[in-house]
């Protein structure tokens, strides 16, 4: 898509980057400056996160925040398979309905749905629980992304698997099903796993509904105790550790199939022979 950069461009490159970094220390430097000249950094005012209860509280709403991604991500990956499958249909009217789904769910933001959960079903006489005023909007943001990663997964196979499998007598559900499908799920897992992180920083809405969620706890302990930075500091360390652990597994997982890809056996046949010359079998003879 692009050329690579010869000796200038990578000079301007590195001296863009290191102009950047300097940049980027020195605003940090700056803020943290100011941050220990006004005494955040004071040992009394973080006196209070070396007491257990403290984090016992914080690991209360990150089981909430846990719940819900897990309940989303569940329901998400099933409705996401689906609208996937639905859109790679080859009938008219399902195709162009889960495309149609999946384009508005991805427009609309989940904040909006969320205040619709809120104030706009209740005066319809609906009045979901708690819980579900938050993952119902996160399942219908969630599940199009998933629809469309996993029909890039699909897509990404060549298209002999399928045909492979129909001629050994498959129906086209099975194929999809035993052949297709589990191929395009594995290999487009680290980036399933890669959403997972972003929909556990989505849940942090939840304070929207009053859900108890990691966010809306630190909410509460930062008014209780009067320690805002402390107290989304440890927040941020919190979310920094899960995340993170996300992430490594997304990267390993990812490393995990281009090792097996370049261990994978090619499947095109050996040439045939070439036939003999006319010298060759006088030599024979």
């Amino acid at each position: 898509m692009y050329d690579t950069p010869g000796p200038r461009g990578r000079r301007n490159i590195l001296l863009g980057s290191l102009i950047s970094c300097v940049a980027f220390a020195a605003i940090i430097g700056y803020g943290i400056w100011q941050l220990a000249s006004h005494g955040q950094f004071a040992a009394e005012r973080w006196a209070p996160f070396t007491d257990w209860a403290i984090w016992q509280y914080l690991l209360v709403g990150l089981l909430g925040t846990l719940e819900a991604a897990a309940i989303v991500a569940v329901l998400g990956g099933a409705l996401g398979i689906v609208l996937a499958l639905g859109r790679l249909s080859r009938l008219r009217p399902v195709r162009w309905l889960c495309g149609f789904y999946i384009e508005v769910a991805r427009t609309i933001p989940v904040l909006l749905m969320i205040y619709l959960m809120l104030f706009g079903l209740p005066q319809l006489g609906i009045n979901l629980p708690t819980l579900w005023k938050l993952v119902v909007p996160l399942t219908i943001a969630n599940s199009a992304v998933f629809a469309e990663i996993v029909r890039a997964g699909v897509l990404s196979l060549p298209r002999g698997q399928r045909e492979a499998a129909l001629s050994l007598g498959m129906r086209p559900v099975q194929a999809m099903r035993h052949v297709v499908l589990p191929q395009a799920l594995r290999n487009v897992a680290p980036s399933l796993v890669t959403q997972l992180v972003s929909l556990l920083k989505d849940t942090s809405l939840g304070y929207i509904v009053a859900f108890t969620e990691l966010l809306y706890r630190g909410q509460v302990l930062a008014s209780y105790l009067h320690l805002l930075i402390p107290t989304y500091v440890a927040v941020t360390v919190i979310y920094l550790v899960v995340n993170g652990s996300l992430s490594a597994l997304a990267s390993r997982l990812q490393r995990g199939s281009r090792r097996g890809s370049r261990r994978r056996p090619s499947t095109q046949p050996p040439l045939p022979p070439l036939p003999a010359t006319p010298h060759q079998e006088e030599s024979h003879a």
